[in-house]
């Protein structure tokens, strides 16, 4: 039994609240530049918004749950581009939007559990979001006034990580060390389909894999690393990897909040139980550009974006709601609303924050202080005490 891929193709409407589970009859391959067949993925929601069902991974939500799902994708997206527009307008200096990438980071996010912790790249505002951290506080690296602005232990969610790729050794070590202080929580790491071709990810598939960690690795490949397509950088699957570390992959599909949420949750239960790492990999799309300081128009067709809107994370799930009467026109309103509100908040609040004090980024460079930064210090205050004697003359 298999399950339908993303490609996109029309299917038959069936009626309120049945199910189907696909079957390869009416599944399809994605080919490669390089003339290869792309495996199959797991999906529970067609990007018709049909449900759809997998023998291996399903799940059952509520209506309630089902809206919390649509809520946290739409605002997380509000904010995203909120963040974009202030980027543009000079009030931050760079920004990654997610935009696309909802239903991965949503859908992965709300499958953990508070014990759980999260070693994010910089791209996770969606996971972010759903682990409680203010999205104002996002803003402040990326403005400038501070470094990272929240404590990664309030949310188990730790800092963003700029180094490409580093994040994932950080969590197999801290993997590892809740397996010997006996705990049954699991650590998931998320990165990008460039970072996968990272030393430092290979290292930590090695490590994880020999000493049984509970971790599970977690890569949204939107298909470009900058500007480089995925095939650039690998001949197989990228969840097939884990094959040759010893653990097992599983590719979903990264614009199916419900089948990231019943992957994750899998794959978090199997580290809990004792069995190791999981590989997921999100087959999803950025929508934008790689930062606000890219230009993605210089390496991609303007057919392939369309291509992919049409896979839409947000208008799937909200297809389904309107299908099977989860959600009312109250309910799109009221949160179109809370969205306008969310903007204008994280608006007012970015071009509020204070500035640090000059020597600010001299802390907390040593635990116990050092004579170089010391000197670097005194040099730093000499220098801007200059411009404040010149204004005096």
């Amino acid at each position: 039994m298999t399950v339908e891929s993303t490609a996109a193709r029309k299917t038959t409407r069936r009626s309120s609240g049945t199910k189907r589970t696909a079957s390869a009859s009416t599944s399809t391959t994605r080919k490669t530049s390089a003339g290869a067949a792309e495996p199959e993925l797991v999906q529970l929601l067609t990007p018709e918004g049909e449900r759809v069902q997998h023998p291996d991974y399903d799940i059952d939500l509520s209506a309630e749950e089902l809206r919390g799902l649509y809520r946290d994708m739409v605002l997380t997206r509000r904010f995203d581009a909120e963040a974009t527009s202030l980027q543009r307008q000079g009030e931050l200096g760079l920004w990654a939007s997610l935009l696309g990438q909802e239903a991965a980071q949503i859908g992965s996010g709300r499958a953990l559990r508070d014990d759980d912790y999260v070693f994010p790249t910089y791209r996770e505002h969606g996971v972010a979001w759903v682990r409680g951290v203010d999205p104002t506080n996002l803003l402040g690296m990326f403005r400038g006034v501070n470094h990272g602005g929240w404590d990664p232990n309030s949310n188990n969610f730790h800092l963003y990580t700029i180094v490409i790729g580093s994040q994932t050794l950080h969590a197999t070590g801290y993997a590892m060390g809740i397996a010997k202080d006996g705990a049954d929580s699991a650590v998931i790491a998320y990165f990008g389909d460039g970072a996968s071709s990272q030393g430092d990810v290979n290292e930590a598939f090695t490590f994880s894999a020999v000493y049984n960690a509970p971790v599970v690795f977690f890569c949204q490949n939107n298909q470009w690393a900058i500007s480089e397509p995925t095939e650039k950088q690998s001949r197989v699957p990228l969840y097939q990897r884990a094959r040759g570390f010893g653990f097992p992959g599983v590719r979903v599909d990264g614009n199916d909040v419900l089948a990231c949420l019943a992957v994750t949750k899998s794959a978090l239960e199997r580290a809990r139980r004792g069995e190791g790492p999981t590989l997921v990999e999100a087959f999803t799309y950025r929508m934008g550009a790689h930062t606000t300081s890219d230009d993605p128009t210089k390496y991609r067709r303007d057919e392939e974006r369309e291509a992919w809107e049409a896979k839409d994370p947000i208008l799937r799930l909200k297809a389904y709601l309107e299908r099977e009467g989860h959600a009312d026109a109250a309910f799109f309103e009221a949160l179109d609303a809370e969205s306008e509100a969310l903007g204008k908040r994280v608006r007012e609040a970015v071009r509020s924050m204070p500035d640090p004090e000059d020597t600010a980024i001299f802390e907390h460079v040593y635990a116990d202080g050092h004579t170089l930064v010391d000197e670097e210090r005194a040099q730093f205050a000499a220098y801007q005490a200059s411009f404040a004697d010149d204004e005096v003359k």
